[in-house]
């Protein structure tokens, strides 16, 4: 299997490749050349197969030539060991037809664990082949910093440095980051928002010098192993609701648009998906192009939901890519205009194909917490805010005897003073994390300049640490 650019000036690389190069040096985003196709008894076949040996499964068509299946298996064994619900990713029916699927039962209590700690498994073993070091810089709304620490810290072939916005994450989601020690991790807080440490990180790959310099790779959406290992939990959902002989809808909480690729991904690999809908809190730039054809970006507002706090979702690139037919041209060109104007055109006929295939709803934070009262009062379910939004955005999209299925993306107590809020109830951390905030605290407070994050992550790689 190869992987292609989205703006079409990189060269063809491995699946190996593209998990360490992350961002293409175009600027663009790795996709595969073509999609892998399983027929409905392959799929049939997959329902009896455990969650790690499906994950090897799928996995296996997009690792291709690079890693053998019998590897995969012992990688993803060991990936999802680890977590405290033995279904991994079990389902629960809220309401009839409406089911949560909760990806939350990792180290990190939230659906970046599905994919991370794969990735961990899968740096790990593509390095020590290679005998490579890398340095890993990634941004984060939330999620993505804390499970990337908990999948790499300690590693000997590695160094990471996670940007997220300063005062824009959970007290929980950021102390989940920066109360762990271990040398080879590096926090910054930034005094922006999350789109801001996003393009920071690009920036951070655009500067040949530096990427040279620290051997960069990234571990956020843009790297298509990313996507990838997030595509069996949709798969085994599927099946186990019927499908390949039964059709499917998913619906997902979404800032940066990964998770629900994900999903639309498994769609193009056969699987029999319905309807994909897509739920946004008040920074609703994904559901005002779904609905009204308006990509334009707006400033960003902090929320009860603030993994969905972003304006710039980088993996819209992707789908992008395929409503234009594989052009990467008019991908490039349509991008870069979006950049330089803050809003994107996209002809009717390209955005009606979107609107066939996807739903979108958005819920401010007064009716974010509506949504988690209401959701505990009649199911006795009690959701996170982003959870919510996606349970809301499903249920809108329901059809009759079609199972509606929805990312249940954090474990409440990441959230503790939205739940409190909707509820009056306080969600106790589980007990690896209970003493969470009595831990010490290190991170550094920088400025949104390229040169000094740069400066900041040279100094770490030299082997200083420095606390808050």
């Amino acid at each position: 299997m190869q992987y292609r650019s989205t703006r079409g000036d990189a060269q063809p690389r491995s699946f190996s490749d593209i998990l360490l190069a992350g961002l293409a040096e175009d600027g663009g985003l790795y996709m595969p050349e073509t999609w892998p196709q399983f027929t409905p008894q392959e799929w049939r076949e997959m329902r009896k197969l455990s969650y790690p040996d499906l994950a090897a499964r799928i996995l296996s068509v997009f690792a291709e030539g690079s890693i053998d299946l019998p590897t995969l298996q012992t990688l993803c064994a060991r990936a999802y060991a680890g977590f405290s619900h033995a279904a991994i990713a079990p389902l629960v029916e809220v309401e009839n037809g409406l089911f949560s699927m909760e990806l939350f039962h990792g180290p990190t209590l939230a659906f970046k664990d599905m994919a991370m700690q794969l990735l961990g498994q899968l740096f790990e073993h593509v390095l020590t082949e290679r005998n490579q070091r890398v340095t890993i810089v990634g941004a984060t709304s939330g999620d993505t910093g804390s499970a990337a620490i908990e999948a790499f810290r300690g590693s000997p072939h590695l160094s990471v440095a996670i940007l997220h916005p300063m005062g824009r994450t959970s007290d929980v989601q950021r102390r989940q980051m920066t109360t762990v020690k271990d040398d080879n991790i590096l926090n910054i807080a930034v005094e922006g928002t999350f789109d801001d440490c996003q393009d920071l990180v690009k920036a951070m790959f655009a500067d040949t010098q530096f990427r040279n310099e620290i051997n960069l790779s990234a571990v956020n959406s843009i790297n298509w192993a990313r996507i990838a290992a997030q595509i069996p939990y949709y798969v085994r959902a599927a099946l186990m609701m019927g499908a390949p002989d039964r059709e499917v809808s998913f619906a997902v909480p979404t800032g940066n648009f990964g998770n629900v690729l994900a999903a639309w991904a498994a769609s193009k690999m056969g699987l029999p998906v319905r309807r994909l809908c897509i739920g946004s809190n008040r920074n609703d730039i994904l559901t005002r192009f779904l609905t009204s054809n308006d990509m334009s970006m707006r400033a960003v507002e902090p929320s009860y939901s603030p993994s969905m706090d972003i304006q710039i979702s980088s993996n819209f690139e992707r789908l992008l890519f395929e409503l234009l037919d594989r052009d990467a041209e008019a991908c490039r060109n349509t991008m870069l205009a979006f950049r330089q104007t803050g809003r994107m055109t996209v002809d009717p006929a390209v955005w009606q194909r979107a609107k066939d295939r996807f739903g979108a709803l958005m819920l401010d934070d007064e009716a974010t917490l509506a949504e988690m009262q209401t959701l505990w009062e009649r199911s006795l379910y009690l959701a996170d805010p982003h959870s919510a939004i996606g349970l809301a955005a499903g249920r809108q999209e329901q059809e009759p005897g079609i199972p509606m299925i929805v990312a249940a993306t954090a474990h409440p107590a990441k959230f503790p003073d939205a739940v409190r809020r909707a509820t009056g109830i306080d969600p106790a951390l589980p007990p690896h994390l209970a003493d969470l905030f009595t831990r010490e605290e290190r991170y550094e407070t920088q400025p949104n300049e390229l040169n000094i994050i740069e400066d900041s992550v040279r100094r770490h790689l030299a082997g200083h640490t420095h606390k808050a």
